[in-house]
């Protein structure tokens, strides 16, 4: 960070500043899918929820939901939100980022007035639909906006901010469930929905005050715009030199890209540029990060643990979250310290060995030790989530893609994610569950979460290219160059200036200005 010495030379200073503030309220949209997460996982363990939604009841004449029920009232959401994920792409490219995000919040808003007033599960699972496509809208142009945005060497710590978020919005959720589920009338349930306007309209209001993606103004072809955006992001002149130098950089870029002319889904999958193996490498990633069983513990978490004889277990749930929250910082500042394929790696060998003494000691011993050691692996568990697959999948996700097929790509990329989620969410109380027609699987789950975890290992070691450091116009030379994803580290850019360059000419700048003073 230098100092800026007058008014006419503003230097880097300035430009963390913006780069947080930008990330960081664009990120506030993970609020939004992390509270509904959560919420949802308190509301259908409500006592007053199943009284006015159940339609069964069992021998001592209590309601339930069945299986079903709860897997339609928690998975539906993501029938919507693998629609605006993949819908965002053409709404991105045609108003811009953040436009696109302030009307996201809108349709999330139609959802959960729905929401708020369903008293049977029919319209409750409409509104959670018409929720899910303003969150799927606001996941997939999140990490975009703040890829496109952020300067290189914040860009994974800004784009791990949106995960950051999201354990903000499930641990916000926790604590609003736990102050109200002993409420005898609907605002046991109506009061956690409710509250969801108030992100909503954070996000929306803040995006107003933001400036719009640069790269969207070239793709654009509006260069003095995507000048002032840039002067802006980094608190520079729109005519400074490093201004120019990146603009010149992301135009060159731009039009090399343009001469296979418009992108359409289609060209995501082609090998131009090697896209098939980055949207393979994305959607992969975005898989395994659901199917780490993360979702598992924040959509059914209350449940599985009341089930389980912990006693209370809203109170346990609550303490999930906060290990999920408290664990993310470090992540964020591990990502562009050592790297993408390390963290991953650690991640998931530390997931993988956490998932298999879950699944072991709650097999094999029930008793008040077994569950005390099943809590606190779970949490170290959400630990090793938290401070890797967590925020890194949207980082290698938001990072990957060319300027050309980059909306597109990660577009595909959340539905990806939401695809998974919808299927994990629907087969869960199945497997877990005891009854007719379910699988009683119980602890024996996370034997299946801890050996897609192994799978995880694999995939990070073989598949994840090293990015740290890169701007995204060198992130698709190192593809084109660099064969194997082991052999990353190495690769040394011919593509604009590295992230030493910039320093040091900041510094040189900085030096000159001194000694006129």
């Amino acid at each position: 960070m230098f100092k800026s010495v007058n008014s006419s030379n503003m230097s880097q200073e300035g430009s963390s500043w913006m780069a947080i503030l930008v990330g960081s309220f664009a990120a506030f949209g993970g609020i939004l899918y992390g509270y509904d997460t959560g919420s949802i996982n308190g509301i259908i363990a409500m006592n007053k929820f199943q009284q006015q939604f159940a339609t069964y009841h069992d021998a001592n004449g209590n309601p339930y939901l069945t299986s079903g029920q709860t897997s339609l009232i928690v998975s539906l959401l993501s029938v919507g939100t693998t629609c605006g994920a993949l819908a965002i792409s053409v709404i991105g490219d045609m108003v811009g980022r953040r436009y696109s995000l302030i009307g996201s919040c809108g349709v999330f808003c139609i959802g959960i007035i729905l929401e708020c007033a369903a008293s049977s599960i029919p319209l409750f699972i409409v509104g959670r639909v018409v929720a899910g496509l303003g969150v799927g809208l606001i996941s997939a142009i999140v990490p975009l906006y703040q890829s496109e945005a952020a300067p290189k060497w914040i860009r994974g710590a800004i784009v791990s901010a949106y995960q950051f978020a999201i354990t903000i919005g499930l641990l916000i959720a926790s604590i609003v469930n736990n102050s109200t589920k002993d409420r005898t009338d609907s605002a046991a349930y109506r009061i956690p929905i409710a509250l969801q306007f108030a992100w909503a309209l954070i996000l929306s209001t803040g995006m107003i005050f933001l400036p719009e993606s640069p790269r969207y103004y070239v793709k654009k072809d509006k260069p003095e715009s995507a000048r002032r955006s840039l002067g802006r992001l980094h608190r520079l002149p729109p005519d400074h030199p490093l201004i120019t130098e990146e603009l010149l950089e992301i135009q060159s870029n731009n039009e090399y890209e343009m001469q296979f002319g418009q992108s359409s889904y289609i060209d995501c999958f082609k090998n131009d540029g090697r896209q098939l193996y980055r949207i393979m490498v994305g959607t992969t990633i975005q898989a395994l990060q659901q199917l780490t069983g993360i979702n598992f513990i924040f959509y059914y978490g209350t449940d599985f643990f009341q089930k389980s004889g912990i006693s209370n277990p809203f109170i346990i749930a609550l303490i999930t979250n906060i290990v999920n929250v408290v664990f993310t910082p470090p992540g964020m500042y591990a990502v562009d310290k050592i790297g993408r394929r390390k963290l991953l790696l650690i991640g998931a060998i530390g997931m993988c060995v956490s998932e298999y003494i879950v699944a072991i000691v709650g097999t094999a011993v029930d008793s008040v030790v077994a569950n005390k050691v099943l809590i606190a692996f779970v949490c170290c568990f959400i630990a090793f989530f938290a401070s890797s697959w967590g925020p890194l999948a949207w980082v290698v996700t938001g990072e990957s893609f060319s300027l050309r097929t980059r909306s597109k790509s990660v577009a595909i990329c959340a539905a990806s994610n939401w695809l998974w989620n919808f299927g994990i969410g629907f087969a869960t109380p199945y497997l877990v569950n005891s009854g007719p027609g379910n699988a009683n699987l119980g602890p024996k789950v996370f034997f299946i979460w801890g050996t897609c975890c192994f799978a995880c290992i694999a995939f990070a070691y073989l598949c994840v290219y090293e990015t740290k450091g890169l701007s995204l116009e060198q992130v698709d030379e190192l593809y084109e160059k660099v064969p194997k994803a082991w052999q990353s580290h190495s690769f040394v850019p011919s593509l604009g200036v590295t992230e030493a360059d910039v320093a040091e000419k900041a510094e040189k700048a900085e030096t000159e200005n001194v000694e006129k003073v």
